[in-house]
């Protein structure tokens, strides 16, 4: 990938991540593959204790998530984009009675976010295909329960997961210092 960022690479692997969720009853390799790896692994977690298991699961997704962010991309680069935002949106707030002004600030903005967005996507191309293989796997392995599993009474395996992974990423976020 090129020092600017693409959107070319996330667009490839965003594609090739939906052909895996949507072929994996059709494709049993994928599926196969995925169970041989995680039946063991992630399956002995929850097989030991279903909501012990799912928080280490997450805690160790959310790890290799941060760690993909903060080495996958131009921290430095990310941090002086940010820091150019907020200069902008303080500018801003001090002439928002002028729409003009207003309207000028958000043009300059606009390149700003549109950068940012290319930088920070990038850790998806190598965390996305294994984030998939997942969230399918997930499906299976919840879906032979006769009634439905729900975490602290009420969350199901999904919402558990996004809670917690929001919890444990922006704990993990400010200990690695990722922007």
């Amino acid at each position: 990938m090129d020092k600017k960022g693409s959107f070319k690479p996330v667009v490839i692997i965003m594609i090739i991540s939906l052909l895996i969720a949507s072929l994996w009853d059709k494709w049993l390799v994928i599926k196969n593959t995925a169970h041989s790896i995680l039946n063991p692994t992630a399956g002995a977690l929850l097989n030991w204790d279903v909501t012990w298991g799912m928080i280490i699961i997450i805690f160790g997704i959310s790890i290799i998530m941060t760690l993909a962010q903060k080495y996958g991309t131009d921290q430095k680069t990310i941090k002086e984009i940010k820091d150019e935002q907020k200069r902008i949106q303080k500018e801003m707030k001090e002439v928002k009675n002028n729409p003009e002004k207003v309207m000028e600030f958000q043009k300059e903005l606009m390149p700003l976010t549109m950068e940012l967005m290319k930088h920070s996507m990038r850790p998806i191309v190598y965390t996305g295909i294994p984030i998939i293989l997942f969230f399918r796997w997930f499906s299976d392995y919840f879906a032979v329960f006769e009634t439905p599993v729900k975490f602290l009474g009420i969350f199901s395996w999904f919402w558990f997961y996004l809670i917690g992974s929001i919890i444990f990423s922006t704990i993990l976020r400010k200990i690695f210092k990722v922007h």
